[in-house]
């Protein structure tokens, strides 16, 4: 494909290509970047998870709506005495479910980046009920991971990483694309062991693909605005190789090859764990 469109790029005498996109779009930009294109790209992800850049576009409005869902989930918790489980995107980084987890007021947040143990989330809904809170919301981020799994996940990945630099014609281990099969009914079995640790009936609901759709927020119409203009000025001056990054109140370019192959999680120092932990919200751990 990548030969393909530089083909493209060539035949149609193009000055410079602009993608717009996350991980792997960057992933294949810089490729092109290597073979001689002019490239310029535009970070988007609801994830929030581009290195080198405060914001992507796209993660506002994904925020919005799944903070709404929570929110709509409240009446059926309160009204029948259950705990919700909801579970968000976000596989690699937990922005997302962070986010919404705080902003929606829910009782328990999971993230990838803090591996949860059952019986803490348990004994959190536990003494909420001892209290008189009869229903608990817990935000699972899609990429959240029991202690055990995390440890396992960690295991594969070093073992993946060991085979590809032994041999040239590495394999797949199908124990991890089995251990990836697994870990996707992860949040209804928590649902099933909250039920028996707690004694409250629990109900799961995934959001999945309607978090990336609707109606764009009018942060992300400003932020789409403001790095499609400067796109457009850096091409005009002759700039390439760079993503347009939003960098506290300024946008400047950065250099692909510094954005590629990296992930931006959320730091286990960050102001909204330290939030959370503030509110009494239990991250699992």
């Amino acid at each position: 494909m990548t030969d393909a469109m530089v083909e493209t790029y060539h035949r149609h005498h193009l000055d410079a290509l602009v993608c717009i996109g996350g991980g792997g779009t960057h992933k294949n930009a810089y490729r092109l970047m290597q073979k001689g294109l002019n490239i310029i790209t535009i970070p988007k992800s609801i994830d929030n998870d581009l290195a080198k850049t405060d914001n992507t576009l796209g993660f506002d409005t994904a925020l919005g709506i799944a903070t709404d869902a929570i929110d709509r989930l409240h009446s059926t918790a309160h009204s029948h005495h259950r705990i919700i489980l909801v579970e968000l995107m976000g596989y690699n980084a937990g922005w997302l479910g962070l986010g919404a987890g705080i902003a929606g007021g829910a009782d328990v947040i999971l993230i990838s980046e803090i591996p949860y143990d059952a019986a803490i989330v348990a004994e959190a809904i536990t003494e909420r009920s001892r209290g008189g809170k009869r229903f608990s919301i817990v935000a699972v981020s899609e990429g959240a991971m029991t202690v055990e799994d995390a440890a396992t996940h960690q295991d594969l990945l070093k073992a993946k990483q060991e085979a590809k630099a032994k041999s040239e014609n590495y394999t797949e281990d199908p124990r991890l694309a089995e251990f990836m099969t697994y870990q996707a009914g992860k949040t209804i079995r928590l649902s099933q062991q909250l039920e028996k640790l707690t004694g409250l009936e629990s109900r799961v609901t995934i959001l999945g693909y309607v978090q990336r759709g609707g109606t764009p927020s009018a942060m992300d119409r400003l932020l789409a605005t403001e790095l499609g203009s400067h796109t457009a000025m850096l091409l005009a001056q002759g700039e390439s190789g760079v993503m347009v990054a939003r960098k506290g109140q300024k946008i400047v370019p950065v250099p692909l090859k510094e954005v590629v192959a990296k992930r931006r999680t959320v730091p286990l120092d960050h102001l909204w764990l330290e939030t959370a932990r503030r509110v009494n919200t239990c991250l699992g751990d």
